[in-house]
């Protein structure tokens, strides 16, 4: 089965994935500690994390009769991935249009514009 996208995941597989980037490996029962409030079921949330297995997000290893996930890509990896298809499929590949319309549409602070502009500056001294 092939990976979808991010946003295409559901809403309690992008809570378990959050879960599992921020702790770096965790169990079943680690996933339900971070999800208080919702109180899911433990079937409920292996069932979700043995499908995002299928689907390649997870991988696991056993520690005796538990299983520990982790994530097969990290939220940066899967980010700047979805970012570069993004560019290619809706700009052609052609980045400065990219640039030019998230600055133009997002309507950025004063700070995040000075954020950008150092971000580039250190990018063009490597």
């Amino acid at each position: 089965m092939g990976r979808k996208s991010v946003e295409k995941l559901g809403e309690l597989q992008r809570a378990v994935m959050e879960v599992v980037w921020d702790r770096g490996e965790c169990s079943v029962h680690d996933v339900i500690e971070r999800l208080r409030g919702r109180e899911p079921a433990y079937t409920t949330i292996l069932s979700v994390m043995q499908k995002l297995e299928r689907g390649g997000w997870l991988a696991h290893r056993q520690e005796g009769r538990t299983y520990i996930y982790r994530a097969t890509s990290s939220r940066e990896e899967l980010g700047s991935r979805s970012i570069r298809q993004t560019i290619r499929q809706l700009f052609k590949g052609d980045i400065r249009s990219f640039m030019q319309q998230l600055i133009e549409d997002e309507q950025l602070s004063d700070e995040e514009l000075l954020d950008l502009r150092r971000m580039i500056d250190r990018q063009r001294k490597k």
